[in-house]
């Protein structure tokens, strides 16, 4: 099935959850384009394409406009279907002003998840991140048997983040746990703040007790997942660990070690959540660790 396919059907479903009244629907659009959809929004006179009708009363929408205390539009992000950790994402705005991000933990796996990030945050408020900034919990809850996790926007600018500032990084997020870890320090999940601090999203991954360095070997792999193929990102992790994780203190012998423990860890989390995004471990990992077995 096509990808456009995948997302307009995922959409419907999401839609049928967030939106379930019935009464005086109001239009949105599919944007950029049904073959190319990534966002529904409210619809505006310029919108090309067809008209989505959704009923106002009873929806998120109406939820989180008696949360915030105001009249709530929503942008509602039409994520890849095929993701395991995958759950609705919108944008609120009020009088065109973006208010929050906010995720609908729309199944066991994702309200864990939600709640996870929620807890996180709530406890990284109260500690004076230097290199970190990191969104602030503006509403949790649940509705309809969801859970809600309203979250600041933080102010997003693209760039190439310096590899001092990413090192900074991981060792302040580290420090606030025995050995914690970010969980999810890709690439798209991080961007250089105008204060020359590090913009960092998404915490549903966060985790204590990981061995140090694992938030910087993700980051390496996920860029170098973006140019090779799994097998090929894999080795590359075992052969760059040590120009990865000398920074943090790491001999050699550590470093790879350290290395093939996060792509281990990695591959029981895809399992633990039902999902290969990178292919059967018995391909992409297992070659690698049965030869470097002896050093685990």
């Amino acid at each position: 099935m096509h990808d456009h396919r995948i997302r307009l059907r995922y959409l419907g479903d999401t839609l049928d959850l967030l939106f379930p009244g019935t009464g005086s629907p109001r239009p949105y659009t599919v944007l950029p384009h049904p073959y190319l959809p990534r966002r529904l929004a409210p619809r505006r006179w310029w919108h090309p394409g067809p008209r989505v009708m959704l009923p106002a009363e009873g929806s998120i929408g109406d939820h989180l406009g008696e949360v915030f205390g105001t009249p709530v539009e929503l942008v509602v992000h039409v994520r890849p279907a095929r993701r395991a950790n995958r759950k609705p994402v919108l944008e609120a705005y009020s009088a065109g002003a973006r208010l929050a991000y906010v995720k609908v933990g729309d199944s066991e796996r994702a309200r864990a998840l939600v709640a996870n990030e929620a807890a996180v945050l709530s406890r990284l408020a109260d500690r004076p991140l230097k290199s970190v900034v990191a969104p602030s919990v503006l509403y949790h809850g649940t509705w309809r048997g969801l859970g809600v996790l309203a979250l600041s926007p933080l102010p997003a600018r693209r760039g190439r983040v310096p590899e001092p500032l990413l090192v900074r990084a991981v060792k302040e997020i580290a420090a606030t746990g025995d050995g914690a870890w970010h969980g999810d320090l890709a690439p798209w999940n991080i961007a250089p703040a105008a204060d020359g601090r590090l913009l960092v999203w998404d915490w549903e991954r966060y985790a204590t007790g990981a061995p140090h360095g694992f938030d910087a070997m993700h980051h390496f792999f996920q860029r170098a997942l973006r140019r090779m193929d799994p097998p090929t990102a894999a080795r590359a992790c075992l052969a760059q660990a040590l120009r990865v994780l000398a920074p943090y203190g790491l001999s050699a012998a550590q470093a790879r070690r350290t290395a093939l423990l996060y792509l281990v860890a990695l591959a029981d989390r895809h399992a633990a959540d039902g999902h290969e995004p990178l292919g059967p471990p018995q391909r992409w990992l297992s070659p690698l660790v049965d030869h470097e077995e002896p050093i685990l």
